[in-house]
């Protein structure tokens, strides 16, 4: 059974039919890419699975066999659909180590009164939470940084603390948009190495959105390809890589990224 799936999703803004009936399905323990030219809707996209945005009526999604079409962000994120976000959210007054924690807080276990009534487990919980994400940050590398403001960081390690806050969610699912934007290419790789040891340690499913497509065609199971709101091509790289449908959404306008160019000529 898919872990997500959407049917016939649109969301149309005014006149402009941003999604229009986009399905697809994306099965447990894969990578499944999102691409398109600028414009296509792909960060819709994204803002309809995580209840940023409500979709247009006729529209379905579900996610782990639990309809989620209509539920907001914050349930939606309880069930474990997580996500980074392309122009990173981060909290640049606070530590590396409590940005993390801020993402693992839906799962605390103690309402706001618990250190009033049972100081003495509130602190053994904190505790166990804190090694655990003292251990998350050790994992992607930002464990020296734990106690800086966010604000300090470059703009790779951002990128590393962004991951690490999605991860700190316990997702099943992670959405990723744009996880190379800004990036040197070394960096990018070096990203992209960290988010396939992260899938294989935390059994998780990805969808990611980016421009890059060297990174997608040599990381993802199988992509999904959006021009104008619709779906045009989907299937495994080296066949979306050759269909003209695909040949044509990019090559047929100009384009500053040659990397695309590139990937596409390949």
């Amino acid at each position: 059974m898919a872990l997500l799936e959407t049917r016939n999703l649109s969301k149309s803004f005014g006149g402009l039919q941003a999604i229009d009936k986009v399905s697809l399905k994306v099965e447990p323990n894969t990578v499944h890419g999102l691409i398109g030219p600028n414009g296509s809707g792909k960060s819709t996209f994204f803002n309809l699975l995580t209840g940023v945005y409500q979709p247009d009526e006729g529209s379905h999604i579900s996610f782990n066999g639990i309809d989620i079409t209509r539920s907001p962000a914050h349930k939606i994120a309880e069930l474990g659909l997580a996500r980074t976000f392309q122009l990173l959210r981060l909290y640049g007054e606070l530590s590396v180590l409590d940005n993390v924690m801020v993402g693992y807080h839906p799962h605390t276990k103690y309402g706001p009164l618990a250190p009033l009534i049972n100081g003495a487990e509130v602190r053994r919980q904190d505790k166990v939470v804190r090694e655990e994400m003292e251990e998350l940050l050790e994992f992607i590398g930002l464990a020296e940084y734990a106690e800086i403001p966010a604000a300090e960081l470059s703009g790779g390690q951002r990128r590393l603390l962004a991951l690490g806050r999605a991860i700190a969610m316990r997702p099943k699912m992670l959405l990723l948009d744009e996880p190379g934007a800004g990036l040197s290419p070394v960096n990018v790789d070096n990203l992209m190495s960290t988010i396939m040891t992260l899938k294989k340690r935390y059994n998780l499913t990805i969808i990611v959105v980016e421009h890059i497509l060297k990174v997608v065609m040599s990381t993802c199971d199988t992509i999904s390809v959006l021009d104008h709101g619709q779906k045009i091509s989907e299937g495994a790289p080296e066949f979306v890589k050759g269909d003209p449908a695909v040949v044509e959404a990019y090559l047929g306008r100009e384009m500053a990224d040659e990397d695309i160019r590139a990937a596409m000529d390949a």
